[in-house]
């Protein structure tokens, strides 16, 4: 019975990146063997254990076998007579698929470390294409690691798109992948390898992405109409905040542009609700000043904090009925309008 750290402590370790999580492989062992040393079983689909102290995640080694459609469609093999090597074989990538034992010697069957060196994307073997998910990993690992995808790589993945394999993609795992994407230090190439590959799924980035995953995802729905942007987050199970983002952005972007009267100024105001959910119009300013820097977001921001400023509820308590709001929204427009 050994343990082996391997996938992405291992591969961060060797880039000199900070280690986040440490994952172990157990070759040699049996369920009712861990569970006899104190490991928490965890895993649903397959042997996975939580360590008695540090609480790391030790999987038994296992192979899988495609046996049907989508991600569950596999059948997966854990005993003791699996290798190491057997279990690095099924990873998606060689950059994923080099393990370290205890006395720190390095198990590279697949040339991992070489590909990082090289600052290549390579998968293992071809038990990658059973897996559609895995051609949204490479793109992610290009918007993190800003390397290049092999050419055999990446014609596997388009002969998987023109096989349909991606047409069972499941939505969660999508949003999975696509948002840490978006989050990754060049998220645009993330982007490249997708059209590459022939991928369809998200628009095309136009903008720089920058800020939060709201702000990204709002800057690739800005050149879109509502409807398209309203489909895409249904279709990828968006959170609400980063949907409601990317409908504002998108459904108000041109009065952001051109709106300069006070009562224009107003009115957008009030339509994209900047005095009840100030942070949330700050993040479309956020928006609005990569995808339209020429719109006068200063004297927008002037005249939301102008507007703002009003004692609502001084204003109500001297009216009653409709005549509150009347009286509120002449309030803000004189200070919209004392700007100048």
């Amino acid at each position: 019975m050994k343990a082996y750290l391997v996938g992405g402590a291992v591969r961060d370790e060797l880039l000199g990146l900070t280690v986040k999580e440490r994952d172990w492989v157990v070759v040699g062992a049996t369920p009712e063997q861990m569970v006899a040393k104190g490991f928490k079983p965890v895993g649903k689909d397959f042997p996975v254990f939580l360590h008695p102290s540090t609480k790391e995640e030790y999987a038994l080694a296992r192979t899988e076998r495609k046996s049907g459609r989508g991600y569950k469609g596999f059948t997966v093999h854990a005993a003791p007579d699996v290798t190491l090597e057997e279990d690095l074989r099924r990873r998606d990538l060689t950059i994923n698929a080099i393990a370290k034992d205890e006395s720190g010697k390095l198990i590279d069957p697949f040339s991992g470390q070489e590909d990082l060196r090289q600052g290549v994307l390579r998968h293992v073997s071809d038990a990658f294409a059973e897996d559609p998910v895995r051609i949204l990993r490479v793109a992610r690992f290009a918007a993190r690691f800003n390397f290049l995808v092999h050419k055999t790589t990446a014609a596997l993945m388009r002969k998987m798109v023109a096989a349909g394999e991606t047409d069972h993609l499941v939505p969660e795992r999508v949003w999975q992948e696509f948002s840490k994407g978006l989050m990754e230090a060049h998220p645009q190439r993330m982007f490249e390898v997708l059209k590459v590959s022939g991928l369809k799924l998200f628009p095309e980035a136009k903008f720089p992405l920058k800020g939060s995953l709201a702000v990204r995802f709002a800057l690739l729905a800005w050149p879109l109409e509502e409807k398209a942007v309203e489909a895409l987050c249904k279709k990828l199970r968006a959170p609400n905040e980063v949907r409601e983002l990317a409908v504002l952005a998108c459904g108000y972007r041109e009065q952001i542009k051109h709106a300069k009267k006070p009562d224009e100024l107003l009115d957008l105001l009030k339509r994209t609700d900047a005095f009840r959910r100030p942070e949330r119009f700050a993040e479309l300013l956020e928006v609005a000043r990569t995808a339209a820097p020429k719109a006068d977001l200063a004297r927008l921001e002037k005249a939301r904090a102008a507007a703002a400023a009003v004692d609502a509820g001084a204003i109500a308590g001297k009216a009653s009925g409709s005549e509150i709001g009347k009286r509120v929204d002449a309030a803000r427009l004189q200070a919209i309008k004392s700007l100048g």
